[in-house]
């Protein structure tokens, strides 16, 4: 008889654990376009500084990430020959700047609410789409 996987309140825990990655390259996408916009980044360098902030990719993840970055035209790469291997070095594009900007400003908004509604008094309520609801 097969074994039941673990149920949450809605779902899988395998389910809910894909959604939390999920959100979590997202966060990581930012992340590598903002160190784009400083500078080039490359892969090694990349998944160094990522894990600096608990971010833990394997190169199967962050490649194909950089990549689709590179295919979306938000990364342009250049490939430079150091100690005798090509590495791939990715710089933010034009396109990639203005959806980093776009990003942030909505990233913003969402820390504003989220830590807002967190701390806001139990007592208090908040107007959400046109109706009330506790905070």
């Amino acid at each position: 008889m097969p074994k039941a996987k673990p149920m949450t309140v809605h779902g899988t825990v395998e389910e809910h654990s894909k959604l939390f990655r999920d959100l979590l390259l997202g966060f990581v996408k930012i992340h590598v376009l903002h160190h784009a916009s400083l500078g080039a980044v490359y892969g090694v360098g990349i998944a160094a500084e990522l894990e600096t902030h608990g971010y833990k990719l394997s190169p199967g993840t962050l490649y194909p990430l950089l990549h689709n970055l590179e295919a979306s035209s938000l990364l342009v790469r250049e490939d430079r020959i150091v100690e005798g291997k090509v590495r791939k070095y990715y710089y933010i594009t034009p396109l990639g700047q203005q959806v980093l900007d776009e990003a942030r400003g909505k990233l913003v908004e969402l820390v504003d609410e989220v830590l807002d509604n967190k701390t806001r008094s139990k007592t208090g309520s908040k107007a959400v789409a046109g109706r009330k609801r506790n905070a």
